[in-house]
């Protein structure tokens, strides 16, 4: 049986650190592309990401979670049975980031310069305004040597280091707040209550049995619901039987 695992953010917050998050991956995938349209959707996920990160202040919300890791390292240092070397390069890392990011510019300053980049990037905005006709100085780009090409994109995206890292470090500290546990959905409905630590709930299942799940709620209950990916012969699209899952909230 194959399975995966579905995140659901409980605020706005976390929403948008998942967001984020998704966005960067596919930015480090397509920083290898080698192929036109490659790089096409380099610059298409390039501009989704500088565009949120514009509209947020992303960097108070990340500063205040970064000092909250810093003072969980040193309560947990004062333990006896830790691994003081492994927490005491976490802490160190913690401890750089944060200074990192608040002696840093706003996210996207340091591209504001960029003509090329600006001068491109509102076609993105437009569907399919990505040919030579339309953008001839991107096409032109494109043409050049890939070590210049390579230059070009590493100086990018070398803007978005800091976010991205800590990103991944408030993600990481999030997840390993919450392990996953048994639960069966009753007729393929589970409620819960959610603590009020609780900021992601992650739900691991099968994926091969023609089900997912879906959540709504808030910071203190929610409800899980199964599914049908495609709709039963009956008509049913929700699933009327008992579920099993696993269950973790972070």
């Amino acid at each position: 049986m194959t399975s995966t695992v579905y995140e659901f953010p409980l605020n706005e917050k976390v929403r948008t650190y998942l967001r984020l998050e998704q966005l960067f991956k596919q930015l480090d995938y397509a920083q290898n592309c080698s192929e036109d349209w490659q790089f096409i959707s380099f610059f298409d996920c390039f501009f989704t990401l500088l565009d949120l990160l514009e509209r947020l202040d992303i960097r108070t919300d990340i500063l205040k979670d970064i000092e909250a890791h810093n003072k969980n390292l040193e309560h947990w240092s004062k333990h006896p049975k830790i691994d003081q070397e492994a927490l005491n390069q976490a802490l160190e890392k913690i401890v750089e980031l944060k200074s990192k990011l608040k002696n840093s510019n706003k996210v996207g300053v340091g591209l504001k310069d960029d003509r090329f980049l600006c001068a491109i990037r509102q076609r993105f905005s437009i569907p399919g305004a990505t040919c030579s006709f339309d953008l001839p100085n991107l096409h032109f780009w494109l043409k050049q040597p890939g070590e210049k090409i390579k230059s070009d994109i590493t100086r990018w995206i070398n803007e978005f280091s800091l976010i991205h890292q800590a990103i991944d470090i408030t993600l990481s500290f999030l997840r390993e707040r919450g392990r996953f546990e048994n639960v069966i959905a009753k007729n393929g409905f589970y409620q819960g209550i959610a603590d009020d630590k609780n900021d992601l709930i992650r739900i691991h299942c099968a994926c091969d049995q023609n089900y997912y799940p879906t959540l709504s709620g808030n910071k203190y209950r929610y409800a899980i619901r199964f599914m049908f990916f495609e709709q039963e012969e009956a008509g049913k699209v929700a699933i009327d039987k008992d579920t099993e899952f696993k269950l973790a909230c972070c």
